[in-house]
């Protein structure tokens, strides 16, 4: 049996994970820094490992304890439903995230023996383009802020992933999210992805797929997913049963 460390477990997409993790039958260890959730995550059969990702000693000592064959990175810091007022704020705090908590994160998976690291990017910051695009396509340089510390996050965050020896890292570029625990009923813009595909994009890749970077969005015509179905065996149209949601 994997052993699996989530972290970023309450999230939007660690929240739907849970069901799909636990059905599959991995022993998983679910990070929050929220100790108010580590019963929500018992409750789901999952054991809470409360810790903050800045603090790289007990982030270690968690996933030690863990005793991971996968890593998943599924860590945001975005406000509620994105709200416009708050989103520059949120894009710094996120990008500090990228860097400082997927560089603590990496170390303490090497330091406890993992295999494989899955995280979380985004697919909407390809450079204009001819559509859709592919994983071999550059992404945006922008010069200003807050979207150029986002994008050196972002490629921190890839590369970390990526190209780190001893690791199969693999990172997933999703669309913009919908669905539950997102704040959007609908596609809020293109390329997009239903938060239960996504997560199912996750689980998927703990045991399939080469490390790279795979698109996981739907067929809207901004992006191209074809590497995510061929090697992944992933289906944008899925979506969770509502007894598995619970």
């Amino acid at each position: 049996m994997k052993k699996i460390f989530l972290a970023g477990a309450t999230g939007a997409i660690g929240r739907r994970m849970l069901p799909l993790l636990r059905e599959a039958g991995y022993e998983v260890t679910g990070a929050t820094r929220a100790a108010s959730k580590a019963e929500q995550l018992r409750a789901a059969g999952i054991t809470p490992a409360v810790v903050d990702v800045y603090d790289a000693a007990a982030l270690g000592a968690a996933v030690a304890a863990a005793r991971p064959d996968v890593v998943i990175h599924q860590l945001t810091d975005l406000p509620p439903g994105l709200k416009p007022e708050l989103m520059a704020a949120g894009l710094l705090r996120n990008a500090r995230l990228r860097i400082e908590g997927t560089r603590n994160l990496l170390d303490a998976a090497l330091r406890a023996g993992a295999r494989r690291l899955i995280a979380q990017s985004i697919a909407f910051v390809y450079a204009p383009g001819q559509e859709p695009h592919d994983e071999s396509d550059p992404l945006i340089s922008p010069a200003e802020e807050p979207w150029r510390t986002t994008m050196e996050a972002v490629v921190t965050l890839e590369r970390l992933t990526a190209a780190t020896p001893r690791l199969d890292g693999i990172v997933l570029r999703y669309g913009y999210f919908y669905g539950f625990g997102t704040g959007f009923d609908v596609a809020p813009g293109k390329p997009a992805v239903h938060v239960d595909a996504a997560a199912w994009a996750a689980v998927l890749a703990i045991a399939r797929g080469a490390p790279g970077i795979y698109n996981v969005a739907e067929d809207d015509g901004a992006v191209s997913s074809a590497r995510a179905r061929r090697e992944l065996g992933w289906n944008p149209g899925f979506r969770l049963s509502d007894s598995a949601a619970r």
